[in-house]
């Protein structure tokens, strides 16, 4: 496709996009509104929802019950976007590094970016030096907002030429500081709708990361499609969660939704499941976004006493999201026996930057990821045949994900974009099965099919008959090479405190298993693990656990094997 004149001064973003050859097609047809060929997603998500739902309504909340209105958001914004393009000298194109604890100046960093004309390339707090300069070197990156609580990492990465800016400390050159005299108004640099808004990196489940850039007219159709036509949000609503604004999933969840539903957002980082319940009572959240995980996490502690003493108070919650690893069916069933509400489960991609297949209310099936998000396609092509046209495999039958709609993959000049995308769909390395009514079930990730003496195993399904039984709380499962099978499958186990990782717990769980699934998909090998190897984003690295280095040890806080 053609794209429209550019804004950008500095044209590194476009001019590293992928031939347009390797691009997907993309749906711009979408069921709501229509963008205009200039068009700033900063100004849209915020002057506008001024413009239509006043000045005086709450925007963001922050942990310690601070609390601004979309005009005070809009001052603050206003005035970091005066201050990057002054004194600091960022021009519409030039890549600015974010990184901080999910806060409500990490969120006006973003939108003062994205107003600026500027390409937001927002990390996680928890990301290292070693990550941090990769992720500088692949996107040019030469000025950098952080919190002053972060900034050690970034530090000793020793990025070249890097300009760091902190904020929230008590420096002469602090922004905050800086940004205190600008003026409270800014006009949005007029950008393109296909200029690159943000660069996104994969949160690193399988290595090195990689680059995912996404217009600014990108921004506003996650909005336009999953949020408005599945989560359908209200503006008295107010949104929460676990996933960082560095992570696609909690920036669109946290950040663009609310603001375009002209609702709020507690913007705080995640402290446990218990602080979470806590801040569902405290700021009587509504819709809430978080991983299949923390919706485990929360159930067990919802029996408990809350801080206070009492029980603890969810009866504001009307929505819950989840994403970010597949939800297992004992999870959703278990939170509806305890809460009332529906889990609206979702797949997304970082390179198609939020949820594209979904379902809400009575149209959701336990088990069943759900139907394409309005806006999307999404078909199960031949595992076999995925070069040679993307055959579509007969429902029932599984196969590989593949997707397209008004989002899509376009790397940062990585050769990886060939396997991603083929024949204008996006592959995202999914294992589903379509079922004849159109539903689409999730069974792993295509690398993690396990294929033993001829059987077909799908780890996932392993993984949830374990998680039901009592003495379980986490597990992850695997193959391993093996002479005669082929591959055997392996089952890496948490256990619940004063469970004995013994031959004794290894014999119960095989017994367990067999009754529950066919004798082939039980695992032929148990690792027990004190905690199971994720990144800062939550997501499982079944690689780490593939490599076999999780035989002894146990991985600490960080991902890492201490």
């Amino acid at each position: 496709m053609e794209l429209r004149p550019s804004a950008h001064t500095d044209t590194f973003a476009r001019d590293h996009l992928p031939p347009a050859e390797q691009w997907p097609a993309f749906h711009l047809d979408l069921p709501g509104p229509s963008y205009p060929d200039r068009l700033n997603c900063g100004a849209e998500l915020l002057d506008r929802s001024v413009e239509r739902f006043g000045a005086d309504r709450v925007a963001v909340r922050a942990a310690t019950g601070e609390v601004w209105t979309y005009g005070e958001l809009r001052a603050h914004v206003d005035r970091v976007a005066h201050t990057l393009t002054g004194p600091l000298g960022v021009v519409p194109g030039n890549r600015v590094l974010l990184r901080g604890a999910t806060s409500p100046w990490l969120a006006a960093c973003w939108l003062a970016v994205m107003k600026a004309g500027a390409v937001a390339v927002t990390v996680l707090a928890a990301h290292r030096a070693r990550e941090l300069a990769t992720i500088c070197e692949l996107a040019r990156i030469r000025h950098a907002l952080c919190d002053v609580r972060c900034a050690d990492d970034l530090v000793k990465a020793g990025v070249p030429g890097l300009r760091t800016t902190y904020y929230g400390g008590d420096g002469p050159e602090d922004l905050l500081r800086l940004a205190a005299t600008a003026p409270a108004s800014y006009e949005a640099v007029e950008t393109s709708a296909d200029d690159v808004a943000l660069i996104a990196f994969t949160s690193g489940t399988t290595g090195r990361p990689k680059g995912c850039m996404h217009f600014h007219r990108d921004v506003l159709a996650i909005a336009d499609t999953f949020s408005a036509q599945v989560l359908r949000p209200r503006p008295e609503d107010v949104f929460a969660g676990s996933p960082p604004l560095g992570f696609t999933f909690g920036l669109g969840g946290l950040v663009v939704f609310p603001l375009r539903a002209g609702a709020s957002a507690l913007l705080s980082d995640w402290g446990g499941p218990e602080r979470l319940l806590a801040d569902i009572a405290r700021h009587r959240i509504s819709v809430l976004f978080t991983a299949p995980t923390a919706y485990r996490a929360m159930l067990g502690r919802l029996d408990g006493a809350a801080p206070d003493g009492g029980a603890y108070d969810i009866s504001s919650l009307r929505r819950c999201v989840s994403a970010g690893e597949h939800l297992p069916t004992g999870t959703w069933h278990a939170w509806h026996r305890a809460t009332g509400l529906r889990i609206i489960n979702g797949i997304g991609s970082t390179e198609l930057l939020h949820i594209f297949i979904s379902a809400a209310d009575d149209a959701i099936r336990p088990g069943a990821t759900g139907v394409p998000v309005p806006g999307f396609e999404a078909r199960v092509v031949d595992f076999t045949d995925a070069a040679s046209g993307l055959r579509p495999v007969p429902d029932g039958r599984p196969g590989l994900l593949a997707v397209r709609g008004p989002t899509g993959c376009r790397y940062l000049a990585d050769e990886r974009q060939r396997e991603y995308v083929q024949d204008g769909w996006n592959l995202t390395g999914d294992a589903f099965i379509r079922d004849p009514d159109g539903y689409f079930r999730y069974m792993a990730r295509a690398d993690d099919m396990i294929i033993s003496a001829g059987y077909n195993i799908a780890g996932p399904e392993v993984e949830e008959a374990l998680l039901r039984h009592p003495h379980v709380v986490e597990a992850a499962v695997t193959g391993r090479p093996d002479e005669r099978r082929g591959t055997v499958v392996v089952a890496h186990v948490v256990l619940r405190p004063g469970v004995a990782h013994t031959e004794e717990t290894m014999a119960a769980l095989r017994e367990f298993i067999t009754a529950e699934l066919a004798p082939y998909k039980c695992p032929r090998e148990f690792v027990f693990l004190d905690a199971l190897p994720r990144t800062a984003t939550g997501k499982l690295q079944r690689y780490l656990l593939r490599d076999g280095t999780t035989r002894h040890g146990k991985w600490g806080t960080n991902g890492a094997l201490e």
